[in-house]
């Protein structure tokens, strides 16, 4: 299982050094890392026995990263805009269907994935297209994954007191330390890259370090009420796409709202 780890972590870190550089390419993977991890997300819901629109959440969530890239945006704000067509399709087709049973919780887990998948991961296209993105997306990356990182090896070499175990019994306060711990070191060597004082700095790696765990640890939750062990198994030894995007699903957004702070 750990080689399978080492060899999964490998090709993926090799594959995100390839296409960040290129503003398009990274956009089309972000994309497709959504369209995976949706369909992995109301496929868990499905087992679960709620009946999702799985290809209209897939359709329409792969359409807010689409046009982040392309610049397609009809008003300002057009996101929510989108949510609320996307809500006034969703009733519509509940009307075609000829039961009404589970018709809020089908359609509340249909836009719930949506926004929670799609919108929130799509922050890593905004991220890369703003002025010095690269240094500002790779710096990102390194702090919430270096946190991911921390807490897997300190809580598997240290870990003694569960963290919330009804939700994920693996996970313990040593290896949230270590991922704090973790997330700070890297923010302090991305300094370069972001061009923060170190307040900022150090500010940047507990939060982003916090929101990730809390990220992964909103996943587990989900899973845990699916019932399922891992997302999917696209990657041996490390689970599905929503699996390695957990944390970047809250640090993304946060992070793209404090540099848009900053700027102003």
């Amino acid at each position: 299982m750990l080689v399978k780890r080492i060899i999964s972590s490998v090709l993926l870190i090799s594959m995100i050094i390839g296409v960040i550089f290129v503003k398009l390419l990274c956009g089309l993977v972000v994309s497709l890392f959504i369209i995976v991890g949706l369909y992995e997300f109301f496929a868990m819901l499905e087992k679960k026995g709620i009946s999702t629109y799985r290809y209209f959440g897939v359709a329409m969530g792969t359409i807010i990263p689409l046009s982040i890239m392309f610049r397609f945006e009809p008003t300002k704000g057009w996101e929510f805009l989108f949510i609320v067509l996307a809500l006034l399709f969703l009733i519509l087709m509940q009307f075609k269907r000829r039961q009404n049973s589970g018709a809020v919780i089908d359609i509340s887990t249909t836009i719930f994935g949506i926004l929670y998948v799609s919108w929130f991961f799509s922050f890593l296209i905004k991220i890369r297209y703003l002025e010095h993105g690269l240094g500002l997306l790779g710096a990102l990356l390194l702090i919430t994954k270096a946190g991911d990182i921390g807490a897997f090896l300190v809580g598997s070499r240290f870990g003694k007191t569960p963290l919330i175990p009804r939700i994920s019994p693996k996970k313990t306060v040593e290896g949230a330390v270590g991922g704090l711990f973790f997330s700070i070191l890297s923010a302090l060597a991305c300094q370069p890259l972001l061009g923060f004082n170190y307040l900022h700095i150090l500010v940047l790696g507990v939060c982003l370090s916090i929101l990730g765990q809390l990220g992964d640890l909103s996943e587990s939750l989900i899973k845990r009420d699916c019932e399922v062990k891992d997302s999917g198994n696209i990657f041996p030894g490390m689970g599905g796409v929503l699996d390695e995007i957990d944390s970047l699903l809250f640090t993304a957004p946060a992070f793209y709202f404090y540099i848009s702070t900053l700027a102003r």
